[in-house]
Parts: structure tokens; C-alpha cells; sequence
């Protein structure tokens, strides 16, 4: 079962911390304190006041400041349990107050902070080097309430992704990954092929076996069609969970990501969305799901991390309700391709 976060998630253990205590940051060298002056349940914003001890001020001298609901959705989404999120690369640059919203997760029982070792790659050899400060969601071990802790990671190893562009070269999109008869743009395409590619790769990792889309198969990564990359279903026709059910196989077909799992299970389905609506994903899933009997799985939409709302407000049409739609946006599906875990068999799925 796929254990996912929510903002109301985040705000409810930020809002279990002692409101008249100030809190530290996770690097021991910041001066800087928190300290929490409001919480908007259920999803944010939450307003603090950050303020310099050394310098002779107190709370009141902080200014006034917001972790949106945004932001808060973002970090939401890119948790999962036992794996190590960079909270910067999560959010860039894009917020001032994304060290405070980590520090004040850190200080609350389900969440450590960790330093993953790193791959460094330096031509064609690679050296592992201490990495850089990650938070870890590790909710069957919690730590005591408002004090932060570390969770030493000695196998696990991330290797970052430079860029979307690097990948891009080892990519080769034919033509009729386009789609039938829809005019798409080789940067569109590319984009949606590198989310397969990563969804391929983190399926494997979490002990799956993968349909890719039949019209995408032909897609090369690293000289090799992504149809012929190990753990990749030849067949639908070919997975005895779905053998009974006469349409099953012909619905998913066009599906662009489904992971099986020992003859029995179906963890997950995921449309990739990148330019276009979101509903011709949903009613592709929604016409598999009717397909087949009821089947414990994630029925999930993978899309810019700007089209949250849009996702979520076609997730809550009537017809497509009964699916419990999740959101999986770009950058959390490139924060799980980046890591590199030791005893992968041991994740949580």
C-alpha cells in the first residue's frame, strides 16, 4: 500500500508543537529562531516569526511570515515513508521559508533529518562523498515531541539528476509516440518519455513488474526500447491478475504506466499528463477500472507541479469520485529517480 502525505497532514503534527517555545534550525549554524505565531487549519497557510538571539532581539522583532498551502502541498507530495526528500530541491528557490517549514517538520515525532551519501560522477568513475541535508517521513518510528533527531543513513546514496536536458540526449522519440493522429511537440514528448523512464526505474526498485503504453514502447532510453527494459510486461495478455476479464487487457492498453506485483497485486495505474487536459487520463483509467473486479490500487495522475488544481478539480467530478484520484507531480517523480537506496526490497510500498 502506497502511504501518501497531505498538507492537513503536515499542518496537524506542525500544530501539535508547544506554540510558547522557539525552535532552532536543522543546520546547528543558524542563529535564527521560530517561533510558530498561527496556524490556519486544515491545510495552511502557517505564519511564523523568525528572529536573531545574538543580535539582542526577540519574537517581536521577527517579521510576519507565510508556509503557504502551496508549499506545504508540495513537500506533501514528494514524501513518502523511509525514503530522503531534499526539502531545497523540492522547492528551489521559489520560497524563503522552506529551511523553517523543514526545521519545524524535524521537530515533530514522524520526521528525521538525514545526510544520504552522494554518488559523485567524474567521467566514468564515481566517488561516494557526505551528502547534503535531506528530511525523512518514518511514521511506525517516531522520535519524542519537539526535539529533532537524526536517522543515520550508512546505505543509502543519492545521485542527483543534473538536469531534465541530460536525460533528454539519451532519449529518442519515434514518431508514432506522438499518438494517434495528435500532433504533439518533441519537447512534450520527451518530457512525458522521461516520466515513464522514471516510473519504469522506481517501479522496479519497489519490486514491480511494469506495462509501458503500447504506442510509447518504441521509445529508446540509453540505446534500448523502453518496451525491452528488464522488468517491462510484454503482454497484457501475459498477467494473470487481469486474464479472467475479457476487456481488461484491451482497456489498459494505451495506459501509460500500471505496476504489478507477484500475479496478485496492481499497486498502481498513472496517466502521465503534460500539456494537455487531464480527463482523456482519467477516463482511459476509469474505462480499466470498470473492466475489472474491485482492486486495492492507487489510481494516479502524473503532471506539472503547477497543475495541482487542475488535477484534482476534474479528480473531483462526479463520474471519476469512486477512484480516490492521487497526484503525483514532476518533481516528486524526479526526487524518487534520483535516489540510489541501499536494500531497496526493505521500502515501504
Amino acid at each position: 500500500m502506497i502511504e501518501v502525505l497531505t498538507a492537513t497532514d503536515l499542518v496537524q503534527a506542525i500544530s501539535c508543537l508547544p506554540k510558547n517555545v522557539s525552535y532552532n534550525y536543522v543546520n546547528p549554524k543558524t542563529r535564527t529562531k521560530i517561533k510558530i505565531e498561527e496556524i490556519v487549519r486544515p491545510e495552511g497557510p502557517i505564519y511564523i516569526r523568525r528572529y536573531d538571539p545574538s543580535k539582542g532581539q526577540g519574537p517581536a522583532d521577527g517579521k510576519r511570515e507565510s508556509i503557504s498551502v502551496e508549499m506545504l502541498w508540495r513537500v506533501a507530495n514528494a514524501m513518502s515513508s523511509k525514503l530522503p526528500v531534499s526539502i531545497d530541491r523540492v522547492l528551489g528557490a521559489s520560497y524563503n521559508t522552506r529551511s523553517a517549514l523543514e526545521a519545524l517538520l524535524a521537530h515533530t515525532p514522524q520526521f528525521y533529518y538525514c545526510y544520504p551519501g552522494r554518488i559523485e560522477m567524474i567521467r566514468s568513475s564515481s566517488e561516494i562523498k557526505r551528502g547534503h541535508k535531506h528530511l525523512m517521513w518514518r511514521p511506525n518510528t517516531p522520535h519524542e515531541l519537539g526535539v529533532m533527531a537524526e536517522y543515520e543513513t550508512d546505505n543509502m546514496y543519492i545521485s542527483e539528476i543534473p538536469s531534465s536536458e541530460a536525460v533528454y540526449e539519451a532519449l529518442v522519440i519515434p514518431d508514432i509516440a506522438a499518438g494517434e493522429g495528435e500532433h504533439v511537440s518533441i519537447d512534450v514528448q520527451r518530457r512525458h518519455a522521461q516520466m515513464q523512464i522514471a516510473l519504469i526505474i522506481i517501479g522496479t526498485q519497489l519490486g514491480s513488474r511494469v506495462w509501458v503504453a503500447s504506442n510509447d514502447r518504441a521509445i529508446e532510453y540509453k540505446g534500448q526500447r523502453i518496451g525491452e527494459m528488464d522488468n517491462v510486461i510484454a503482454s497484457l495478455n501475459d498477467v494473470k491478475l487481469i486474464q479472467p476479464y475479457d476487456e481488461a487487457a484491451r482497456a489498459a492498453r494505451l495506459i501509460d504506466c500500471i505496476w504489478f506485483r507477484n500475479s496478485r497485486f496492481m499497486p498502481a495505474v498513472f496517466e502521465v499528463e503534460h500539456s494537455t487536459g487531464v480527463t482523456s487520463g482519467i477516463t482511459r483509467m476509469k474505462h480499466f477500472k470498470d473492466q475489472i473486479p474491485p482492486i486495492d490500487t492507487r489510481w494516479v495522475i502524473v503532471a506539472p507541479d503547477e497543475d495541482r488544481k487542475k488535477v484534482y478539480s476534474e479528480a473531483n467530478k462526479e463520474q471519476f469520485r469512486d477512484m480516490n484520484i492521487c497526484y503525483f507531480p514532476y518533481s516528486a517523480v524526479e526526487e524518487r529517480w534520483s535516489q540510489k537506496i541501499g536494500h531497496v526490497a526493505k521500502v515501504e510500498f
